[in-house]
């Protein structure tokens, strides 16, 4: 048996480089007491939390493989809602960064996160076009809601009622009852997408965007549904909505389907349009959370800020108008109809200003200071977030930006890096600027402006570097003081590729003018200084019939590598430039290629999605394989091995071996397209690049890989993954149309249900042996000792049924309906009969009812056939019954004693508690206001 070669492990180390993914909004959170200083942004997985005035992060909020899609901070400012790609919702807590509760339901991307006034639910929408309502308190999900036909953009929950409204790409606004779980209003105004909405003005009114310039403005009544007996039929029939499709305001825009017209709980009619000055979609539109301030944005660099007047500035308006009109109407000699004076939509939503931010908006948000200033904070598209106030007090108020959160990351992709000699150091340039990371700290030490950067590379000694462009330039940089200390033009098109000589006096350059250019380093005396500096020489070139698209010494300096346009490698010697091999065999170019440290292989990487390695000596293809389900961007061997790494355009880097042309390991992580990637000189750190802004460092193990156990792992989880796409069961007495179960089912649905199994297997195991032990102890007329079970023995010597109730307690709240739905029917009865044991025993009576009444709900038709368990539920039915009933004894008696409380504390501080005393001030204020008009009218 042959020795087993060894690899060792590459982890993720950090994600750096990175200010905010533009994927997902951005939200105001409070943090340490302070509202409106602190923000939480995406960032790929992970949630990011910047002090805006520092412009430090603060907190990070970690998340598994899949890209954060939304973002919700609760009410109470403690926690914040997360939701992901895969369709998982996370709720974490503020103050620790701990992950609290997840939520698995949707089967895509989560799209849309709100919670209701007081924290204790919340509503998801998706991208597969369903929303789901989950109980944020008891960690479980209520019910899913079906009924949009594309990806939903927004849902609000309505404060008052226990109504929600939906929004979507199908064009329609849907209005959803929570008490019925059904859909009793379709507005079928819009002609194309609504991609977002606001309640303003106490609820009263809706304002949409869609796909043009227009925000649609909707006025909300909401009809009582239960009607007083003694009040007039007058009274009842006033505002009554008449049966079908309501009044039209303008041609169809209002056309309305009522799909339950005797059960109507709101009127929803059109009032007008507020126009925007973008020509384009609505991207994001929202409010604050007063309802003060309304702002949007478009695909473009602009916010539009209006304000929403209160009901008290509509009255002083109306109020001058009516004065003003009266003054009109006495002067004009002729008797005229008094006519109503009524505000116009304008007046009422009236336009502040305009934000104009330096690059193109993706998401913001809004907060109003104490101090009577707008807050605005902005999610750009260029890895920027600003922050923006708005002096409310000023005559005409002007947009101010105060703090700017950029020294994080590029503005642009990432397309070249580099590894100082000495590890410690990492270059990546982008289209506008060079920056210099610390791999330890991975704080940018140096940030240098450049033209755009393609490829680059530390001059030996790590004091300089040089950065090739796009437009052709060589540019030397130096990194003690950061400035760029000569500029050459070293080509006519792009430089591509450059690579430094083994012997590191010089290096060559290969650009989209055909030409493989050497260069040597060289001191010159400098004009301004006494003292010579380094510059670069052009002392020989090589003149080929394509465009050449990477450039590779051969580490003995004897080879020069070549790439062209042309889907071929050409080898030529390097103090000759004569030529000696041509690789051919891509079908598209090869874009990457590298020579192994002894100069026996070279492996090119190629557009074609294959891998092809060769022997230098004779040029023959030893393997093709095939590497990437895209282009392959970048490939690098590990020095003074021949292992090697390659970055492909379907997000992932792979490590080969190129003498047993196996595939070793994957390293996931990015969410878009990989660039480029750079391995330290000593081979333990890898960092990467790619087109979702980060920068990803990997770090080299002490821990062995062996391939066998890597490729069971990877068939493991491949089962996983098909068991997860399996249809899912169908749940008797569910009605597939608009609602159901909100769950889904998940591999850790699974386990739990296997973990329950398992309990109740050993409960039978153990009853019978224990059956058997008091039979022989009976024959024996003696004690003879009982084994005890390990795993009972684990827990502390429990029975049996008690270890039973401890693995259904472990199962998650959230997981808990999926588990029971997973379960086998033949492991019912023995579950109802412990059912009925714990219920009496009185132990954790809420979670029991809930599986029991789940348990009966989908196995309604079996256990009503089955004779066997009458008695069961009879029992069931007096144990749970008295027990639920003393429960909420408990409850009551704990609520009154409560409230007995809160009025000795009241009376006591002569202060009102759980309410907002300014409230209170200010409907007294209206009121008195009210009565001295009433009393100067009779005057």
């Amino acid at each position: 048996m042959g020795l087993t070669r060894q690899y060792l492990r590459y982890e993720p180390s950090a994600l750096f480089g990175l200010v905010a993914s533009a994927r997902a909004g951005v939200a105001f959170v409070a943090l340490r007491g302070e509202r409106g200083r602190y923000v939480a942004v995406p960032a790929c997985e992970h949630v990011f939390v910047w002090d805006t005035r520092k412009g430090e992060k603060v907190l990070i909020l970690k998340g598994l493989k899949q890209q954060v899609s939304s973002l919700c901070p609760s009410p109470d400012g403690l926690h914040l809602a997360v939701g992901y790609e895969d369709g998982a919702i996370r709720v974490f807590n503020l103050l620790s960064g701990e992950l609290t509760i997840t939520f698995n339901g949707h089967r895509a991307a989560v799209t849309a996160l709100q919670y209701d006034h007081l924290g204790g639910r919340l509503v998801s929408g998706s991208k597969d076009t369903e929303v789901i309502v989950w109980d944020v308190i008891n960690e479980s999900g209520l019910y899913r809601l079906r009924g949009h036909k594309d990806v939903i953009t927004q849902v609000l929950f309505l404060k008052e009622k226990n109504l929600l409204v939906t929004c979507a790409k199908d064009t329609l606004v849907k209005w959803w009852d929570l008490d019925t779980q059904h859909c009793f209003k379709t507005l079928v105004g819009h002609r194309a997408e609504v991609w977002g909405m606001a309640l303003l003005s106490k609820e009263t009114r809706l304002i949409t965007g869609s796909t043009d310039s227009e925000l649609r403005v909707w006025d909300l009544t909401y009809i009582q549904e239960v009607k007083d007996p003694d009040e007039p039929e007058s009274k009842k029939s006033k505002g009554s909505p008449s049966p079908g499709v309501e009044e039209n305001t303008e041609e169809d825009e209002t056309l309305e389907l009522d799909e339950c017209p005797e059960e109507r709980i709101v009127k929803c009619f059109k009032v007008g349009s507020i126009m925007r000055e973008g020509r384009d979609r609505v991207v994001t539109l929202g409010i604050d959370r007063m309802g003060k301030f309304l702002a949007c944005h478009g695909t473009d660099a602009v916010l539009e800020v209006f304000s929403v007047l209160s009901e008290e500035e509509i009255q002083k308006k109306l109020e001058k108008k009516m004065k003003k009109a009266s003054k009109k109407a006495k002067q004009k000699s002729e008797e005229e109809p008094e006519r109503s004076v009524e505000l116009s939509l304008q007046e009422e939503i009236q336009r502040v200003t305009n934000v104009k931010a330096s690059s193109k908006i993706k998401s913001f948000d809004l907060i109003l200071s104490p101090k009577e200033e707008l807050k605005m904070v902005l999610l750009l598209q260029n890895n920027v977030v600003e922050l923006y106030n708005l002096d409310l007090s000023a005559q005409m108020p002007q947009a101010v930006r105060v703090s700017r959160i950029t020294v994080g990351g590029h503005r642009s992709d990432v397309r070249t890096l580099a590894f100082s000699s000495d590890n410690i150091a990492i270059l990546s340039a982008a289209a506008e600027s060079v920056k210099i990371w610390n791999r330890s700290t991975l704080q940018c030490i140096r940030t240098m402006e450049c033209e755009y950067a393609l490829c680059s590379l530390f001059i030996p000694g790590d004091r300089q570097v040089i950065i090739g462009t796009k437009t052709g330039k060589l540019q030397l940089y130096d990194l003690a003081s950061g400035s760029l200390m000569e500029t050459l033009d070293a080509h006519d098109g792009a430089v591509w590729s450059i690579a430094l000589s083994p012997d590191q006096h010089g290096f060559v350059t290969g650009g989209a003018d055909k030409c493989v250019k050497f260069w040597e380093f060289e001191l010159v005396k400098d004009k301004s200084s006494v003292q010579k500096r380094l510059s670069m020489k052009h002392v020989r070139i090589l003149q080929m019939e394509e465009d050449v698209l990477c450039v590779r010494y051969s580490p003995n300096h004897k080879l020069l590598a070549v790439s062209l346009l042309d889907c071929t490698v050409k080898v030529f010697y390097v103090d000759t430039l004569k030529f000696f091999l041509s690789l051919y065999g891509h079908k598209l170019p090869v874009l990457c290629m590298d020579i192994c440290y002894d100069g026996t292989l070279i492996a090119t990487g190629s557009a074609d999605r294959n891998v092809k390695i060769w022997g230098l000596d004779f040029g023959d293809c030893h393997r093709s394989l095939f590497a990437h389900d895209d282009s392959v961007m970048y490939l690098q061997f590990v020095p003074k091995s021949h292992l090697f790494f390659t970055a492909g355009k379907d997000r992932k880097i792979k490590q080969w071996d190129a003498d047993k042309f196996e595939h070793i390991q994957t390293l996931e992580g990015h969410h878009q397209e990989v660039w480029c990637l750079a391995l330290s000189p000593n081979g333990d750190y890898v960092v990467s690049a790619s087109h979702d802004k980060s920068l990803r460092l990997w770090e080299r193990t002490r821990e062995p890989l062996i391939l066998e156990e890597e490729r069971e792992m990877q068939q493991e989880a491949e089962y996983e993954e098909s068991v997860v796409k399996e249809e899912q069961p169908v749940v008797a007495g569910e009605r597939q149309g608009e609602t159901g179960l909100a769950g889904k089912k998940t591999i850790e649905t699974i386990k739990a249900a296997e973990r329950i199994m398992e309990a109740i297997e050993l409960y039978r195991e153990e009853t019978a042996k224990q059956k058997e032990h008091n039979a022989i102890c009976k024959a024996a007329e003696k004690e003879v000792p009982f084994p005890v079970n390990p795993i009972l023995r684990a827990y502390g010597n429990i029975t049996p049924s008690a270890y039973v109730l401890e693995v259904f307690k472990n199962v998650k709240s959230s997981e808990l309906e999926e588990s029971l739905l997973v379960l086998p029917f033949s492991y019912i009865p023995d579950l109802l009969r412990l059912f009925n044991e714990y219920i009496q025993q009185g132990s954790d009576v809420e979670l029991l009812c809930r599986a029991l009444l789940f348990l009966l709900k989908i196995h309604f038709g079996q256990i009503t056939s089955n004779q066997m368990l009458v008695k069961v539920i009879e029992n069931l039915k007096k144990t749970t019954m008295s027990r639920v009933s003393d429960a909420r004894d408990v409850l009551g008696f704990n609520m009154a004693g409560l409230q007995f409380l809160k009025r000795e504390i009241e009376a006591k501080d002569k202060v009102t508690f759980f309410a907002d005393a300014t409230e209170h001030f200010e409907e007294k204020k209206r009121k008195r206001k009210k009565k001295e008009k009433m009393v100067l009218a009779m005057l």
